[in-house]
């Protein structure tokens, strides 16, 4: 419990330009991405200072297991919904490279790739659905469809190889995977996101719990779901969330998102502690 509670406007400017600040500062290795660039980027984990208020979770306070999750979906059922077209756009913001403001990092592949070529085509990058949209079969419909929270940008070919298949350990290698693994019925994503994917899931099932209109959304341990609205695997994504923590990319989306787009958060990146209790 917070003893004492700082102004939201005042933390989130100070906070936030802590965040940006060490986003600024590449490693002594990097190198600028140009705008045609396919640079693979790899996220490091680092421990950002909260740029929310802490507030925002007061009615999960104290909660455990079912009672947290149910708390935390109430929070953060609270949001604007956008238009699937709209994702375009927000999406050039919310991974905007970092080292590189005209492009967008992907996210199996690390790829750094021009904001401009967003699209169909191969060489583009288009919108992947991290809680694949035939899991629930909601589509792209405004809702579980548009949220950004598990949206992200994708090479078109590798999103089309990631198909809706449940995550996993294992596979092989593939054209621009980044390190991503794919077999017949899994998808690893490369190591640096790997935290960042379960959090997304966990997120989904948090927010859809069947009471406004969209399917119950849940994880499992199965890699053959299929269109039933779960996703998995549950003990490997908790493995992950374990082994790559929040990163500042990943803490500086879940602001941008709330601040500026959607207003609410992915309670799992500012709280990893409670993946585990409430699963």
């Amino acid at each position: 419990m917070l003893a004492i509670r700082i102004p939201r406007r005042k933390a989130v400017a100070l906070a936030t330009a802590a965040v940006l600040a060490g986003l600024a500062a590449p490693a002594a290795t990097a190198t600028p991405a140009t705008a045609t660039a396919t640079k693979t980027v790899t996220t490091t984990a680092t421990t950002t200072a909260a740029s929310y208020d802490p507030a925002y979770y007061d009615a999960a306070a104290g909660k455990t297991g079912t009672a947290l999750k149910s708390a935390l979906h109430t929070i953060i059922s609270d949001q604007t919904k956008l238009s699937y077209s709209a994702v375009w756009e927000a999406l050039k913001v919310t991974d905007q490279d970092p080292n590189n403001s005209n492009n967008v990092i992907l996210l199996y592949s690390g790829i750094s790739r021009s904001k401009s070529l967003n699209g169909g085509d191969v060489g583009d990058w288009n919108r992947e659905h991290v809680w694949a949209k035939s899991h629930g079969d909601f589509g792209t419909s405004t809702g579980p469809g548009t949220d950004l929270h598990h949206l992200r940008p994708e090479d078109v070919q590798v999103n089309s190889i990631r198909g809706n298949k449940d995550f996993d350990n294992g596979g092989g290698s593939f054209t621009n995977s980044g390190g991503s693994l794919t077999d017949s019925n899994s998808f690893e994503p490369r190591d640096a996101v790997k935290g960042d994917v379960a959090r997304m899931i966990l997120y989904m099932a948090v927010r859809y719990e069947g009471t406004d209109g969209w399917p119950d959304l849940e994880p499992n341990d199965s890699v053959t779901n299929g269109t039933k609205p779960y996703h998995g695997r549950l003990s490997v994504l908790k493995q992950w969330h374990q082994e790559d923590p929040p990163s500042a990319f990943e803490r500086n989306r879940n602001d941008v998102i709330h601040d500026s787009y959607q207003h609410n958060r992915n309670p799992f990146i500012d709280h990893p502690e409670w993946v585990e209790s409430i699963w």
